[in-house]
């Protein structure tokens, strides 16, 4: 049976050729991007564009395209972002349920960049931070957890609404121990908290976080650092928490302090604990519904904004484990 294909011509209004320059791309390397995704052929003069292919591809080509250039004018289209956002397009299509509709999106508007969900899970557990004291983001990696949790500490701390953004991290991970790394202490946990730096770095920029480092606004530091202290008027982060033994994230729960806003990520099917240990995250699941004022987002293999073939594999991992 051969396939039926048709075109479309597509206006984008109002012309703008900033928009469509960032659209395009350099040398109209993002039209080619999408047109490898989609398997389509795309042509345009100005702010008109012909999009050749298959009947069932070429509507969701037109509708990913409008959807770019409305975004156009608020952040830089990288390759990166395109295929954010090309997955969460075809995903839509395949689930109606992850579709984020316009009156319901929010954005976290930060200096240097906007922030915005590109899963219906990850606009819920934007939410939920907005609106919880204590959130926990439950996923695997791809699923933006960390990072959306970073942009929300970047946009209560810019809107003043907290003094100081302290983020932690369990420096037991992939079965290296901390007194076979060469270094001081800083030295030996730094590598481990790397993931939590390089989110600050594109969200506020290498600079701005050297001088929030220095004047200790914002925090970074291992987990075991958190003893003793009470943080009020904190964001606070607990990224890996499923590293965390169950008397380490009491610890943590109980340093919540006035007027601050806690989030703990972490992905049950990655525990790098002894196996005679057991989570102190998957612990604390059992019983948090039972606590006010909190929230558990669960994510899936939809919400994944990585390669495609991360996902793929993700969704086999997952049914091996039925």
């Amino acid at each position: 049976m051969t396939e039926k294909i048709t075109h479309q011509n597509l206006v984008l209004q109002p012309q703008d050729n900033e928009r469509l320059a960032n659209l395009c791309g350099l040398l109209d390397e993002n039209l080619r991007q999408i047109e490898s995704y989609m398997n389509v052929e795309i042509s345009n003069r100005g702010n008109t564009f012909i999009i050749k292919g298959h009947e069932d591809t070429v509507p969701l080509t037109s509708e990913l395209i409008e959807r770019l250039y409305d975004i156009s004018s608020e952040e830089e289209l990288t390759s990166k972002q395109l295929h954010m956002y090309m997955n969460k397009n075809t995903d839509n299509v395949n689930n109606d349920k992850d579709h984020i509709s316009d009156d319901e999106e929010i954005l976290i508007k930060c200096r240097k960049i906007t922030i915005r969900p590109k899963s219906k899970s990850q606009q819920q557990y934007m939410n939920a931070i907005l609106q919880n004291d204590l959130t926990f983001g439950i996923g695997s990696a791809g699923t933006g957890k960390t990072y959306l949790a970073v942009a929300c500490a970047v946009y209560f701390l810019e809107k003043d609404l907290v003094k100081k953004i302290f983020l932690a991290r369990p420096a037991i991970e992939a079965g290296e121990k901390l007194g076979f790394l060469p270094g001081d202490l800083s030295e030996k946990v730094n590598p481990y908290l790397q993931p939590i730096y390089d989110a600050l770095y594109e969200i506020i920029g290498f600079e701005r976080v050297s001088k929030l480092l220095e004047k200790k606004i914002i925090e970074i530091a291992p987990l075991a650092y958190m003893r003793g202290r009470t943080l009020n008027d904190a964001f606070i982060i607990l990224d890996e928490g499923q590293n965390t033994t169950i008397a380490q994230m009491e610890m943590f729960l109980t340093r919540i302090g006035y007027g601050s806003k806690t989030v703990v990520t972490g992905d049950t099917s990655q525990i790098d604990l002894p196996r005679d240990v057991k989570s102190g995250l998957k612990d604390c699941l059992e019983f948090m519904p039972k606590v006010k004022g909190s929230h558990i987002t669960k994510f899936n293999a939809n919400d994944v904004m990585r390669h495609k073939i991360v996902k793929d594999i993700i969704r086999e991992y997952e049914k091996r484990k039925k």
